[in-house]
């Protein structure tokens, strides 16, 4: 695992990629700060990461579109699975890469709350709260990413599928307004979801049969679950899109409020999109 994390790194600073990814994020930290703290003049440095937050769904894809797709292009997948190490320590120390380009910008965007506090009061821990969740925020969005990464051997398109998830993840609190919250609308939305995860299945294991069975079982208990008690279901569609947002979560840190339930679902997401792409390097293996 060590070696692909070094290969990696080398890599990453040996291209554009790590500095096209750090001068983003610092330019749109930069940008926020000097909006929120420099102009209106206002202490809350936290204020900054939030209101440029959006360029992650930018700049993560760009940074992860390449870290499986070209091993497909290229073939050198092959020689990975040659190697004396489990897949999983491959999407592992392909990751941590990863996170290493990311917390490097960061370590510098971790001295501006310093340098306010010399002008102002500057609350830091509400500052460095919102950073670290700023961090967490981003390793969930690497974690989707690499996943996307490994489902395809064209970057661009990688990249592209990665922009859109991500700007619907960061609007999906303002399109919650606008779907439908009846009985029927979320019965319709869950079972979608649910040949969604089929398709999913089927496409990691190629396994038709096991596709199938889950999508059954899965939309049997939902109709059963509408069938005896619908008002579960009024307004739900809209929740769940509501929870599922990463940067909404985000919010509740920039207000000066830790969240550990948030810390746990930005864990939770990262492993379960990491474990996604071991299944998909594992069934090119097998394949």
């Amino acid at each position: 695992m060590t070696a692909v994390l070094k290969h990696e790194l080398k890599n990453y600073f040996h291209s554009l990629t790590a500095y096209v990814f750090g001068a983003g994020l610092l330019l749109a930290v930069g940008l926020g700060a000097l909006r929120y703290n420099l102009q209106a003049a206002v202490s809350n440095f936290e204020f900054a990461l939030s209101y440029f937050s959006i360029v992650l769904a930018v700049i993560v894809p760009i940074l992860t579109m390449r870290v499986i797709a070209e091993e497909r292009k290229q073939r050198t997948d092959q020689l990975l699975y040659a190697l004396p190490i489990t897949t999983t320590q491959v999407i592992v120390g392909k990751y941590l890469a990863l996170l290493t380009v990311y917390l490097i910008p960061l370590c510098v965007i971790a001295v501006y709350p310093l340098i306010f506090s010399r002008f102002g009061d500057v609350y830091l821990l509400t500052s460095y709260g919102s950073i670290l969740a700023f961090f967490l925020m981003g390793a969930a969005l690497i974690a989707l990413g690499v996943f996307i990464s490994s489902l395809t051997d064209n970057q661009g398109f990688a990249a592209g599928i990665g922009i859109a998830v991500i700007l619907l993840n960061y609007y999906s609190v303002s399109l919650s307004e606008y779907v439908s919250s009846t009985v029927f609308g979320s019965v319709a939305a869950l079972c979608v979801l649910v040949l969604a995860l089929g398709a999913v299945i089927k496409y990691l294991t190629k396994n038709e049969n096991l596709a199938y069975a889950v999508c059954f079982v899965l939309i049997a208990a939902i109709a059963i679950a509408a069938f005896m008690d619908n008002t579960k279901f009024e307004g739900l569609l809209p929740a769940v899109m509501t929870k599922l947002s990463l940067f909404d979560r985000f919010t509740g840190f920039v207000n000066g409020v830790f969240d550990l339930t948030s810390v746990v679902y930005y864990a939770s997401v990262a492993v379960f999109f990491l474990f996604l792409s071991v299944q998909s390097l594992e069934k090119r293996r097998y394949n």
